[in-house]
C-alpha cells in the first residue's frame, strides 16, 4: 500500500493489532468505496479484484465482514455477489440483514410514512419518476450522469419538495454523492457502528472504509477505537484517519489485511 495514502494515523500500528488478534471486524461501505459510481445505479458492480479479497478475508482471516450502504440491504447482496452473503446494514443502518438471512427493518411511524408517500407522489408529479429510489424509510433522487443544466433543474425540484416535507414531518434531508434524499432521522451510520461495537470485545480491532458524507458519522464514532479510511480518488475534508485511492490502494489495504491475518496460506 502506498505510503502517500496515510494522512494522520499509524496504519502499521493498526495492522500489528490485526495480526495479533483472534477476531477482527471490517466494515465496508458499498457505493463509491468498493464499487465505482455508475449512471445506472442498478449496475454499480464492485471493482473486479475486490469481491474475491472480501471473500478470503471473511473465510480465512477470522474477520466479521460487514457491508453498510445507503442502498437497501438486499440490493447490496445482489450487486456484491458474495456467496454466502455477509452481514449487511442497509439505508445507512435502518436495515440489518444477517448472514443467515434474518432481517431487521426500520420502524416507520404513520406520520413519517405519510410524508415519504407524499415525497414520492410530489416528485413523480414533477416528472422525476425515473430518478427516484424508494426504500423503507427513505426516498432519494439521483442525478448522476445528467448534464449540468439537467442536474441543476432536478436538484432545484427535489429540494423544493423535500425541504418543505422535512419541516412538516421531522424527517431529514441529506445530500449524498450524486443526489439527495429524505429519510428517517434514525438512519445514521454512526448509530450502526455503536451497535456493532457493543457486540464485540473492546480489544477486537475494527476498521471502517467509506467515501461519502454519510460515512462521517461512523468515522467520528470509531476514531479512538479503530481505524477509519476515506476511499476516494480525490481527498476531501474528513474525520477519517487514512486516505486510500481506489482501486489500487483499496486493493492493497485488503491484501495487507489478508497477509497479517494469516489468510495467505
Amino acid at each position: 500500500m502506498s505510503k502517500s495514502a496515510v494522512v494522520v494515523t499509524d496504519c502499521n500500528g493498526f495492522f500489528r493489532k490485526v495480526a495479533l488478534a483472534d477476531q477482527r471486524v471490517l466494515i465496508v461501505d458499498y457505493d463509491g468505496t468498493i464499487a465505482p459510481f455508475s449512471s445506472d445505479r442498478h449496475r454499480a458492480f464492485p471493482y473486479p479484484a475486490v469481491p474475491p479479497l472480501l471473500h478470503r478475508i471473511r473465510e480465512k482471516c477470522r474477520t466479521r465482514l460487514i457491508m453498510i450502504s445507503g442502498r437497501s440491504a438486499h440490493s447490496v447482496v445482489q450487486l456484491l455477489g458474495l456467496n454466502p452473503p455477509p452481514e449487511v446494514w442497509g439505508i445507512h443502518g435502518l436495515e440489518r440483514l444477517r448472514p443467515d438471512g434474518q432481517y431487521q427493518g426500520p420502524e416507520v411511524s404513520d406520520h413519517a410514512l405519510e410524508a415519504l408517500v407524499q415525497a414520492e407522489s410530489r416528485l413523480e408529479s414533477l416528472e422525476l419518476s425515473h430518478l427516484l429510489d424508494v426504500r423503507p424509510g427513505a426516498v432519494g433522487v439521483h442525478w448522476r450522469g445528467l448534464q449540468p443544466s439537467e442536474t441543476l433543474e432536478v436538484r432545484a425540484k427535489a429540494y423544493s419538495v423535500l425541504t418543505s416535507l422535512a419541516v412538516e414531518s421531522g424527517l431529514i434531508v441529506a445530500d449524498f454523492d450524486g443526489g439527495v434524499e429524505i429519510r428517517l432521522r434514525s438512519a445514521n451510520t454512526g448509530d450502526a457502528v455503536r451497535t456493532i461495537l457493543s457486540e464485540i470485545h473492546e480489544n477486537v480491532p475494527v476498521a471502517y472504509l467509506g467515501d461519502d458524507t454519510s460515512d462521517e458519522n461512523a468515522f467520528r464514532v470509531l476514531n479512538g477505537r479503530g481505524l477509519t479510511a476515506l476511499v476516494r480518488p480525490k481527498h476531501r475534508f474528513t474525520a477519517a484517519q487514512l486516505w486510500l485511492r481506489p482501486p489500487d490502494e483499496l486493493v492493497g489495504f485488503l491484501h495487507e489485511w489478508i497477509h497479517v491475518a494469516g489468510g495467505d496460506s
